[in-house]
């Protein structure tokens, strides 16, 4: 019985050696005498000591800086754009037999990819399509990423600089373009008004009710304003009779 004790000992250190623990959002990639025998978690499991290892991989979203990335545009204008990448790994053991570092791979692929999206599209399309550009370089970098098992969640691009001379150029285009919107609206407007003008005068002509209606009006509306002097205008039938009557009284 003596001997049995060292050896249950022995069992028992072997067993409890053995044990590993890998959490929700873990999963531990093993490997016995370096080859790969499969992937467990989450949860207790057991591997053997001294002849298995396990290298723990996380699942989580990950974020990745891509800051300060200079590219030139297909207008041939230089920027200076952040972009931030959202990824996570997918498949544990991909992670680790076809890639040495991730997150390095990863920010390299995001940079090439970044320099190349942005050297096919013009400087407007740039400002303008950020959402698209950021959809297209997902999909991008994403497809370089898939053989090992890294998934690109989302790609946002945070900021982009252009040359201060092209901000000022870009702030004269854009004042140019208020003031011709400006213009073109002051221009609709008195031709609106002026088509109005044209029907009320059609109106008035074929109807001399109205005419006198609109006298009275402008009577009102200058007696309403208090001034000092009031204008009283006469019917164009008074008008055209004492035109006729002073060519009468000269002949």
């Amino acid at each position: 019985m003596d001997f049995l004790i060292p050896i249950v000992i022995l069992a028992l250190a072997v067993l409890f050696a053995g044990l590993r623990i890998a959490r929700q959002y873990e999963r531990c990639v093993v490997l016995r005498f370096g080859r790969y025998v499969g992937t467990r978690g989450p949860g207790l499991f057991w591997i053997i000591p001294l002849v298995d290892v396990a290298i723990r991989v996380d699942l989580r979203v990950v974020t990745t800086a891509v800051a300060g990335q200079e590219a030139i545009s297909r207008d041939n204008v230089p920027i200076k754009i952040d972009a931030v990448i959202w990824r996570r790994i997918v498949k544990a053991e991909l992670s680790v037999f076809e890639v040495r570092n991730v997150e390095d791979a990863v920010t390299q692929v995001a940079i090439t990819t970044l320099r190349d999206v942005i050297g096919r599209h013009t400087l407007d399309d740039i400002l303008k399509e950020q959402s698209a550009l950021a959809g297209v370089l997902q999909n991008a970098i994403d497809t370089v990423t898939e053989p090992w098992g890294v998934k690109v969640e989302r790609v946002a691009m945070k900021s982009v600089e252009i040359p201060p001379t092209m901000q000022r150029a870009m702030a004269q285009e854009a004042e140019a373009l208020r003031e011709k919107r400006a213009r073109l609206i002051k221009a609709e407007a008195e031709t609106e008004a002026a088509e109005k003008l044209r029907q009320a005068a059609e109106q008035m002509m074929t109807s001399p009710a109205a005419l006198e209606l609109r006298r009275m009006q402008m009577l009102t509306e200058v007696g309403a304003e208090q001034n000092s002097m009031t204008i009283v205008m006469m019917p164009s039938e008074f008008v055209e009779a004492a035109r006729a009557f002073a060519k009468k009284a000269g002949g």
